[in-house]
């Protein structure tokens, strides 16, 4: 079938004012034409413009002085435009000596001289994605400051909990970890309040995961906090820390953490064999799906200190160093790894963080599992005190301190200092 062609006159309003002549790319045309499939029509237009796309530059349309082949021909003719010059060379202080450069072919501060240059050759990387947030809650519902802690709280579980995850997914921390203020008359030589499925924990537990259902959960599996004397374990009359009953009450406080929705749980016990007895527990109670961070390579560190202040769990008598590692020890950390991991485990944490950095480096070479790093509550209240005494920029020193422990190896660090740098990283002010 033949075509239609469609003879009518088209005018177009002029534009009030609009010279174009003025207008680089604009231009009246006299002859307007349409096709559209099979039907067409010509027409005259008295005031009609056509912009030219490719003559904007920028989202302005410029003036256009010469061609592409007009500048081609004028620089093969010797006529280039000029550039700005060469900046002079800097002057060095007086009294510099004048000598001959070395005759180096490597110079590694080549690769340093620019921020620039800094940024692309930087081997670590961190960002808020490898932040697990400590966060301390109790039963009361106002927030109490934590004196050895500055800056941290007891976070009532039903709200300040709440505001403070939701400030912290606000800046990309997604992960937290949980520890319990647990009331005195709670607390007994079995620590049987650990597995109630009632408790603080489990409840704040259900509460998070009704708030944010993506938020990720890691729990502590131990004793202490629920424990009258203290300790990590039960404790025999004589003083001793039993082992496997202690491992019994732990795979029940672990079941009871993952009903709630613990999407990692937590032994930072230290005793013999817990790790395969909690894999083995959870998998009865259908939680294959929960994951396992062992505290691998905990030391009897020193710097604990304002942790125990905050939940009020000093040992009511001696010390953990009959199941905490030996902080002389090295080669003992490769036993407790290859245990771990033999047994489940699917994280490996070391405790304390910075000044152990060698215990994760070795880790990181040792084993394929993701290695997790603990900024103890000792580290958190150094750089607060020193910043605070001006003796250091916090800032900077919190943020070196988190690098070094990333370039060790550390895949995710927990550390109260998880919101504020953030923060940093997100570039907000302090």
């Amino acid at each position: 079938m033949a075509s239609t062609i469609l003879n009518a006159p088209c005018t177009v309003p002029s534009v009030k004012g609009f010279d174009t002549q003025n207008y680089s790319g604009l231009r009246p045309t006299s002859s307007l034409r349409f096709n559209s499939g099979r039907t067409s029509f010509s027409g005259r237009s008295q005031h009609l413009f056509v912009v030219k796309a490719s003559e904007r530059h920028e989202g302005h349309v410029k003036k256009v002085d010469m061609s592409i082949e007009e500048c081609e021909a004028a620089v093969v003719a010797g006529n280039a435009p000029e550039a700005p010059p060469v900046p002079p060379k800097p002057a060095a202080p007086v009294g510099t000596p004048v000598i001959q450069p070395l005759q180096l072919s490597r110079r590694p501060r080549r690769n340093r001289r620019s921020p620039a240059l800094r940024a692309s050759f930087q081997e670590t990387s961190i960002s808020p994605a490898n932040f697990v947030y400590p966060l301390f809650i109790h039963e009361g519902q106002e927030d109490t400051p934590i004196g050895a802690m500055p800056g941290c709280y007891r976070l009532g579980w039903r709200h300040g909990l709440v505001e403070e995850v939701a400030k912290a997914r606000d800046v990309g921390v997604n992960s937290i970890v949980l520890f319990p203020k647990v009331p005195d008359a709670l607390k007994s030589p079995t620590g049987d309040e650990a597995y109630n499925d009632n408790g603080l924990v489990p409840r704040a537990i259900r509460l998070l995961k009704d708030k944010f259902p993506d938020l990720v959960i890691y729990t502590d599996v131990a004793l202490d906090p629920y424990s009258s004397d203290g300790h990590d374990g039960i404790v025999r009359e004589d003083g001793v820390i039993m082992n496997d009953e202690t491992v019994h009450q732990l795979c029940k406080q672990a079941v009871s953490q993952a009903r709630a929705g613990a999407d990692v749980v937590s032994p930072s016990d230290m005793m013999d064999g817990r790790v395969g007895a909690i894999r083995a527990a959870l998998d009865a109670e259908g939680f294959n799906h929960v994951s396992i961070m062992s505290y691998t390579a905990k030391y009897a560190s020193s710097f604990y200190g304002p942790f125990r202040e905050a939940l009020d769990s000093n040992p009511r008598f001696g010390d953990k160093k009959t199941y905490q590692m030996n902080p002389a020890n090295y080669r003992e950390a490769l036993i407790e790894a290859h245990a771990d991991e033999s047994e489940g485990a699917d994280i490996l944490l070391v405790k304390p963080g910075l000044p152990y950095l060698d215990i994760i480096r070795l880790l990181r070479e040792k084993s394929p599992l993701p290695i997790a790093a603990y900024q103890v509550s000792g580290e958190y209240s150094m750089i607060k005190a020193g910043g605070v005494l001006k003796m250091i920029d916090e800032e900077r020193v919190m943020m070196e301190s988190l690098m070094c422990l990333r370039r060790a190896g550390a895949d995710i660090i927990l550390t109260y200092f998880a919101l504020q740098a953030a923060r940093c990283l997100c570039g907000e002010k302090r």
